[in-house]
């Protein structure tokens, strides 16, 4: 059903398979009911079913955006993290360096 959501086409109903929703639309304009035309009940299913396809992809959309959101801010509490721990040791090796030098003096 998503594919046919996916082209902006019609979900085929039982006894229109096989057809494609340009076909359909030919029988329709001819002056044939087709199932899905032939009950407003039909066509009230067909749009609840569209939007339940719509809204997983919305939904699926938003959790991808939420991924990468939280994979931006982990990035950069690590960056963070890692450039703290290089500043301390480089502060290490400065201090390192200066009790050598009080040593040999």
């Amino acid at each position: 059903m998503q594919q046919f959501v996916e082209r902006g086409e019609r979900i085929p109903r039982r006894g229109e398979i096989g057809l494609d929703s340009e076909r359909i639309a030919q029988f329709e304009e001819s002056g044939y009911v087709m199932s899905g035309n032939r009950h407003q009940r039909m066509n009230a299913v067909r749009l609840r079913k569209e939007g339940q396809v719509i809204n997983a992809e919305e939904k699926r959309a938003l959790l991808i955006m939420q991924r990468e959101e939280k994979q931006r801010k982990e990035g950069a509490i690590v960056t963070q993290f890692k450039e703290m721990m290089d500043e301390r040791l480089k502060l290490e090796e400065r201090r390192q360096r200066e009790r050598d030098e009080a040593k040999e003096q």
